[in-house]
């Protein structure tokens, strides 16, 4: 079907689901398919829960008839989604920025959206809609309402995120940071430099204008080099001054790209601080919590990778007290996994009368080459029962590790 008559359907709905026991009345449900799932065959249950449109690109003979006539059939789902939300983008004719790195997207992003809203009607990426679904979702769900913008977009291979650019289409752009992060997907660092430059790249040949930290030598080294590209430097100093309840100094960077933002578009001082101030951090990053039993815990297990890993035993290192560290394996490090586990796990046995509890086979080998006094178990099953057994108490514990190995189920263990 043409774009422009796709549209003209989406305009007459109340809003776009890939998932069909979401649908509200009025959606335009479309269906995605992927190595374990057929959004097609659920398409007629879609239309029944009170979906306005079903968008498909395979129709059963037995599809029933009397759903027939609120079925847009197409070539490529996926594609359509993706060519739908870059169509609605251009008319909403609004600012938009996008937000990359490989840390701290998520909490810059949430510290980001809360400042400019002071100022603006925004809509921001939900949760961690950041990729090739839902990054289009996230704009498909502004409306002629929307007055700004902020878009997360995530990335693990080269390419990827230079096509959410040409969805998204942004005007401003922050790299939050090139870190360790989806080695093996990426190819090496060298790969992650290339791929998250892809929004400068995207903003420079297309008179767009980034947020580049001084401090960072390779940001501005990677800004430099495009000479097309409009910057609007700032300083980590930013940070200063303004209270927060984000666990870690390194989240102070997160804060001064908000600032740095806020201030670029005119938004009062007071209002810049009462934002930060007021963002609470949920989803399992850079959480504080306290407990019955008198532990502090440090909760940043929604991801990892050994730049954030870095950071994190940084921070638990300047606290006071006994402490435990429950680190998690990080995922999608190919070659370079075995090394990159020993590194962490050499800087966590630096800090000295400090337990360290490892979750996963990566941490366990290198445990193992280390010959690094550390208790190790297979997944967080095994280790919620060591917890219950120990009756861990009063420590100060970070609980660390990629989304796959589920850290957050120890929580209400300690």
């Amino acid at each position: 079907m043409n774009i422009n008559k796709l549209y003209a359907l989406f305009e007459q709905c109340s809003g776009v689901t890939t998932d069909s026991r979401k649908v509200a009345t009025g959606n335009m449900f479309v269906a995605l398919r992927g190595a374990n799932f057929n959004g097609n065959l659920y398409a007629a249950m879609a239309l029944e829960a009170g979906a306005a449109y079903a968008v498909v690109d395979s129709l059963s003979e037995d599809f029933p008839a009397q759903y027939r006539d609120r079925v847009v059939v197409v070539d490529h789902t996926l594609a359509t989604l993706q060519a739908l939300a870059a169509h609605h983008r251009r008319q909403l004719q609004i600012p938009i920025i996008g937000i990359v790195g490989s840390n701290g997207k998520t909490t810059t992003k949430e510290l980001t959206s809360r400042v400019l809203a002071e100022r603006f009607t925004l809509y921001a990426t939900h949760g961690n809609l950041n990729n090739h679904i839902g990054v289009p979702l996230t704009l498909l769900a502004m409306d002629s309402t929307i007055e700004f913008g902020v878009v997360e977009m995530g990335a693990s291979a080269q390419g990827e995120i230079a096509a959410l650019c040409a969805i998204c289409q942004p005007n401003y752009g922050i790299i939050t940071n090139i870190g360790n992060a989806h080695l093996e997907g990426f190819g090496g660092r060298e790969g992650i430099i290339k791929g998250k430059g892809e929004l400068y790249d995207y903003l420079a040949e297309n008179g767009g204008r980034a947020f580049v930290a001084q401090e960072d030598e390779i940001l501005t080294l990677m800004a430099a080099v495009r000479i097309n590209l409009a910057v609007e430097p700032y300083s980590y100093s930013l940070s200063e001054g303004y209270k927060s309840n984000l666990s870690g100094e390194y989240n102070s960077r997160n804060i001064a790209a908000a600032v740095a933002v806020g201030r670029y578009f005119n938004v009062e001082q007071e209002r810049i601080a009462s934002a930060i101030e007021s963002y609470i951090p949920d989803n399992n990053r850079s959480q504080e919590q306290s407990t019955p039993l008198g532990n502090r815990l440090i909760i940043d297990c929604y991801n990892a990778n050994p730049s954030s890993m870095e950071v994190a035993i940084a921070n638990i290192a300047s606290k006071e007290g006994a402490k435990l560290l429950i680190l998690g394996d990080m995922l999608e490090l190919g070659q370079w996994s075995h090394q990159e586990h020993c590194r962490i796990l050499e800087l966590a046995a630096s800090i000295g009368g400090v337990e360290i509890v490892l979750v996963g086979e990566n941490f366990r080998k290198a445990a193992h080459s280390l010959a690094i006094d550390a208790i190790c178990f297979k997944n967080s099953a095994e280790t919620a029962e060591y917890i219950k057994q120990s009756r861990v108490s009063n420590r100060t514990i970070l609980l660390k590790g990629s989304r796959g190995i589920a850290l957050e189920k120890l929580i209400d263990c300690l």
